[in-house]
């Protein structure tokens, strides 16, 4: 099995290089509109693309892929929220196990379920840990994964349950106040969990500027993500992506 796009985020992250990357929910996209997200995209040299959602109800999800693969060859991660979320057109899969939940299907389940697919795809699998972190207001994923999530002032708690994660052996860890949270997961809690774990952070929700990208870039995420803020401006990806490249502390 091939670990490409891993292996460059690790190594990114130990160059102290910063990534950003653009959700693409299928949902909430039409194929008239997306190509201006994707041309931004390119121009702003957005590092991922991540395509998914918590629910996906229509058939785009292949034909929004061929239609990213056609214009660019920015890598494609699959973000996904259910196990009907696979696309061997991809370039990876992000493996997601809700750690900061205790809901058995999230934590393993439906895992076992999608292994034997994914064993004899194409796809690159990396295993990670998903962490709900309280954005202010309830969210999709809370609501459809029927778990609480991380109060966003236990800084203590997110700690322990990353370090859990990676004692586990999961590869990245992925830390989300959800679509269209109310605010951002603080500085703080970025600061702590950033610092005691060696796997590459992800960060997202509740990111609507590029001075709010910036900074929690600034704060330890490796890989900043922006979703609803992009879907309703899709300008905003060229000053959100270099406020997080600006972050880099190697600088190429």
């Amino acid at each position: 099995m091939q670990d490409k796009l891993y292996k460059k985020i690790k190594e990114e992250k130990n160059q102290g290089k910063k990534s950003f990357a653009c959700l693409l929910d299928p949902d909430k996209l039409s194929l008239s509109n997306v190509d201006d997200t994707i041309r931004l995209s390119i121009d702003a040299q957005v590092d991922y693309f991540f395509v998914g959602g918590s629910l996906i109800i229509n058939l785009m999800l292949d034909e929004l892929i061929s239609n990213i693969k056609k214009q660019c060859d920015i890598p494609i991660i699959l973000f996904p929220g259910g196990t009907n979320q696979i696309s061997y057109r991809a370039d990876a899969l992000l493996f997601l196990s809700l750690i900061s939940g205790r809901n058995a299907d999230l934590l393993i389940g439906k895992h076992v379920e999608t292994a034997p697919f994914l064993k004899i795809s194409p796809l690159e699998i990396i295993s990670t840990g998903y962490m709900l972190i309280d954005g202010g207001v309830p969210t999709t994923v809370s609501y459809m994964s029927n778990t609480y999530p991380i109060p966003s002032n236990k800084d203590d708690i997110a700690l322990s349950t990353a370090i859990a994660g990676e004692y586990l052996g999961l590869k990245l860890m992925y830390m989300d106040a959800g679509s269209g949270a109310k605010t951002p997961i603080s500085d703080s809690m970025i600061e702590k969990v950033s610092s005691a774990v060696e796997c590459p952070l992800i960060i997202g929700g509740g990111l609507r500027t590029a001075e709010r990208c910036g900074a929690k870039a600034k704060a330890g995420a490796d890989i900043v993500v922006v979703g609803d803020a992009i879907e309703k401006d899709p300008n905003l990806v060229m000053e959100m992506a270099a406020a997080v490249h600006e972050a880099s502390t190697n600088k190429v």
